[in-house]
């Protein structure tokens, strides 16, 4: 129970974190962060939960790097679907958090997004369905690449939460302009379900996407890797 409260609390820490950061100071006017300010917000609440849980839960954060995990053999069927379950929890939590402080501003309306992850009509760059599929499941393949490589045995130890937290971070700077960047169906769900009508029609892809990225990269790893990683 305490892995799965830890993952809650992490998931609630990534989502209040990174799309907060979309979405209270990303366009501030004049001082706003800019997309380089919310990559490196991503970034930094793995890196940070890394380091305050990783040795509780291991710091999934994510389904999909759950279902990496456990594709790679390093992560438990048994608990699998529980530590989904908390990620989603945790996401919604902070994505209503994040509504209540929100909402604290005159004016406020979901209208923009709130930081949701859509294409087409609702990719920040106005980029296709395939752009976007193609987008999610290549940048989560590739984290699961960076998270099994750094966390692995002969891995430079102590190291990983940089490797990944920076991992994720660079994710954010390729694909921001695609799809506001998910590579985690949690973080999508989170704002999702509070912004409501096309975000909702759309989470299908955020789901989808990351979980095939997240088995192709723990293939890749399985393949480029010796028994002692």
């Amino acid at each position: 129970m305490k892995k799965y409260v830890a993952e809650l609390v992490g998931t609630f820490w990534l989502v209040l974190g990174g799309c907060g950061s979309a979405v209270l100071a990303a366009a501030f006017p004049d001082v706003g962060i800019g997309l380089l300010g919310v990559s490196f917000a991503f970034g930094l609440t793995v890196l940070t939960m890394a380091y305050a849980i990783g040795h509780i839960s291991g710091c999934h954060l994510n389904p999909a790097v759950s279902v990496g995990l456990w594709a790679g053999g390093r992560f438990p069927s048994s608990q699998l679907l529980p530590y989904m379950v908390s990620q989603v929890i945790g996401a919604m939590m902070a994505g209503g958090v994040l509504y209540l402080i929100a909402s604290g501003k005159e004016g406020f309306s979901t209208a923009g997004g709130f930081a949701s992850n859509g294409y087409g009509a609702y990719s920040p760059g106005g980029y296709s369905m395939v752009a976007a599929l193609v987008t999610e499941v290549v940048m989560t393949m590739m984290f699961l690449v960076i998270i099994l490589g750094a966390t692995g045995k002969r891995a430079p130890q102590g190291m990983a939460p940089l490797a990944i937290g920076l991992g994720l971070t660079l994710i954010h700077l390729i694909s921001i302009p695609v799809t506001n960047t998910s590579v985690n169906p949690a973080r999508s769900t989170g704002v999702a379900v509070f912004a409501g009508g096309w975000a909702l029609s759309q989470l299908w892809l955020f789901w989808v996407a990351p979980m095939v990225g997240a088995v192709m990269g723990a293939g890749i790893h399985k393949f480029i890797s010796s028994k002692d990683d």
